[in-house]
């Protein structure tokens, strides 16, 4: 009997051990899989881009402006085409400090092509190499924009535009995919829900409708001017 009852305990244990292994291994993988979820992949780096916020900044104004910016957002097209002349000359003049997040929330509208995501990491491999021409660049990806819910535009066309504003350096960059991960990552980390999410110096611009927003916006930048 007590033989028997040893043989039990040790049966148990075994079981017990196992389940203990099996258990520390799908944590393991729930880590591993969590990882690979954040994961920004590496930083751009260069004169104008800030790895650790993310924003490619013009300008050294007391006063500061952050844009997030989905390239594939309409609302985001409408603020470039209204703002981006004013932000840029008030940038150049030192008034302001510009910081430009290229960031990805609707590659869920580009049809698996993952639009956002790819439109942004080519902005910021623009930035990296060529950074004279990164806006160059921004205007002419707002200025072919896609409709949502289309393919967006191909790896080649953004590759083309880039080389038509100048920026001859981004190439390879772009065909790694170096930062294709990076603008999904910097939306979370920054918690963006929507675009475009406009900052004024530090503040978010609250708004019930696009129009009000800008009204805010329009308000700030005036007496800048």
């Amino acid at each position: 009997m007590a033989q028997a009852q040893s043989k039990r305990n040790w049966f148990a244990i075994g079981i017990s051990a196992a389940v203990v292994v099996v258990l520390v291994a799908l944590g393991a993988v729930v880590v591993w899989m969590n990882n690979q979820a954040t994961d920004a992949g590496p930083a751009p780096k260069g004169d104008i881009i800030s790895s650790e916020t993310g924003a490619i900044t013009f300008g050294s104004g007391d006063k500061v402006v952050d844009t997030y910016v989905d390239l594939m957002c309409p609302a985001c097209n409408a603020f470039e085409q209204t703002f981006s002349e004013r932000l840029n000359k008030l940038a150049d003049d030192d008034k302001i400090t510009l910081n430009i997040h290229p960031i990805a929330i609707l590659d869920r509208f580009s049809q698996g092509t993952n639009y956002s995501s790819r439109a942004a990491a080519a902005v910021y491999c623009v930035a990296e190499s060529n950074p004279d021409k990164a806006r160059d660049y921004l205007a002419t990806l707002y200025a072919n924009q896609p409709e949502e819910n289309s393919t967006g535009l191909t790896d080649q066309q953004l590759a083309d535009y880039a080389k038509q504003v100048g920026a001859t350096d981004a190439a390879d960059c772009m065909t790694a995919g170096t930062y294709l991960k990076y603008p999904a990552a910097q939306a979370k980390a920054h918690n963006i829900q929507g675009t475009p999410t406009i900052e004024l110096d530090g503040k978010v611009v609250e708004g019930q409708s696009l129009q009000e927003m800008f009204t805010k916006v329009d308000a700030y930048l005036k007496p800048l001017e």
